[in-house]
């Protein structure tokens, strides 16, 4: 159950920080309300997944999930700029995800 509840963290966390980027430094309502909602549910269940699982793991799986799917979502809806060095550098975190996932025994 940890991991689906860090999973769920993780996709909290895209969301919460594409949201910060629609609200414009928190100058739009709407935008601003869906981050402040998100980051508290991401960091709500990262919280309970870190009850069993290891620090490290745990915050470094919520963290590579979000900026693996920032990533995929500025490229894909905000239009940013891809690069081979782009993408080796997030082949490189979702490998480190892979082994820190089967490094874990929990």
């Amino acid at each position: 159950m940890a991991w689906i509840m860090l999973f769920f963290a993780g996709v909290l966390e895209i969301v919460w920080a594409f949201a910060m980027k629609q609200s414009q430094g928190f100058t739009r309502l709407v935008p601003s309300l869906i981050t402040l909602g998100t980051v508290t549910a991401s960091f709500l269940l990262l919280s309970m997944a870190m009850r069993s699982l290891p620090l490290g793991t745990a915050y470094m799986i919520w963290t590579g999930i979000g900026a693996l799917g920032a990533f995929v979502v500025g490229v894909i809806f905000l239009g940013e700029g891809v690069s081979p060095a782009r993408f080796v550098a997030a082949g490189l975190i979702l490998a480190g995800l892979v082994l820190m996932k089967l490094s874990t025994s929990s």
